[in-house]
């Protein structure tokens, strides 16, 4: 049986931001443990009697091609670079607002100590969203898949520096088996390689995870590299109408944003007001 440290290292291995001391990989850490306890807790046996778990998933990857938009809007109450957000933010509320306003998708956090959400909270949300939902965590482990269907999500993030091209491809494909929806999340150039047929949609995160810095460039940079057979996806620190229409000139279909709204009072309000914008 493999302990915590096993799955992490096979989780970094070869992975261009598995270096111990880097916030990605105290993360993966905290994950392995997390995780362990929760596989211990509740069995996939017991997961898969769960009423959400046969439900029939949306596509978030026909929602971005259909959509006028292409917004997947997160709800995030903290994150390792701000602390809190928004921290007494309603999931329920947040997040019927952004599916009310038009979001082409949503995102929800379930990582407690770093992002401040938990799985209810997308078990709690999902019964009043009628768009495509994200769950955004970091997956170490096919377990967490059983765990997404169980709560009601339609896809499932991998992010490429937490995985070796070898693990990409056996969850990917897992996930797909389970009627879940991939987006493979990149950094750089190189991370385009973890990329596969199990893969819908590639998103680009302009967010350096050893140092947290947001560029928008990277988006820029990488686009011409990704195949179009995937649904291009921008990641973090889009906060302009005018950049969302930009990254569209070079084939992006999707633009996740969480921060931009959630810092608001009202960040569905904030999401209607962008919306409106881009369709000016």
């Amino acid at each position: 049986m493999k302990n915590n440290k096993d799955i992490l290292d096979e989780s970094n291995s070869n992975s261009p931001l598995g270096v111990r001391g880097n916030i990605l990989y105290k993360i993966l850490a905290s994950k392995a443990i997390e995780v362990a306890s929760r596989k211990l807790s509740i069995p996939v046996s017991t997961l898969e009697k769960a009423p959400a778990f046969s439900r029939k998933c949306l596509s978030m990857k026909q929602s971005l091609l259909n959509s006028e938009s292409g917004i997947i809007s997160e709800f995030k109450r903290k994150s390792p670079s701000l602390d809190w957000i928004h921290e007494d933010a309603d999931v329920v509320d947040v997040t019927s607002g952004f599916s009310a306003a038009g979001a082409s998708g949503i995102s929800i956090l379930t990582d407690l100590k770093y992002f401040g959400g938990t799985p209810m909270d997308l078990m709690a949300a999902r019964p009043f969203i009628s768009c495509p939902v994200l769950r955004k965590d970091f997956v170490i482990d096919e377990y967490q898949f059983y765990e997404a269907k169980a709560i009601g999500a339609d896809v499932v993030l991998l992010i490429a520096a937490a995985l070796t091209v070898k693990k990409t491809l056996e969850l990917a494909r897992k996930a797909h088996e389970l009627g879940l929806e991939v987006m493979l999340e990149v950094h750089n150039a190189g991370e385009i390689g973890h990329a596969n047929d199990y893969v819908d949609m590639l998103g680009v995160n302009n967010r350096n995870l050893k140092t947290f810095k947001q560029s928008i460039q990277t988006s820029f940079d990488l686009a011409a590299l990704i195949p179009d057979r995937f649904v291009k996806v921008s990641e973090s620190g889009i906060s302009k109408v005018e950049t969302v229409k930009e990254l569209r000139k070079i084939g992006y279909k999707g633009f996740l944003m969480g921060e931009n709204f959630m810092k608001e009072e009202n960040p569905a309000e904030a999401l209607v007001k962008f919306i409106a914008g881009l369709k000016k």
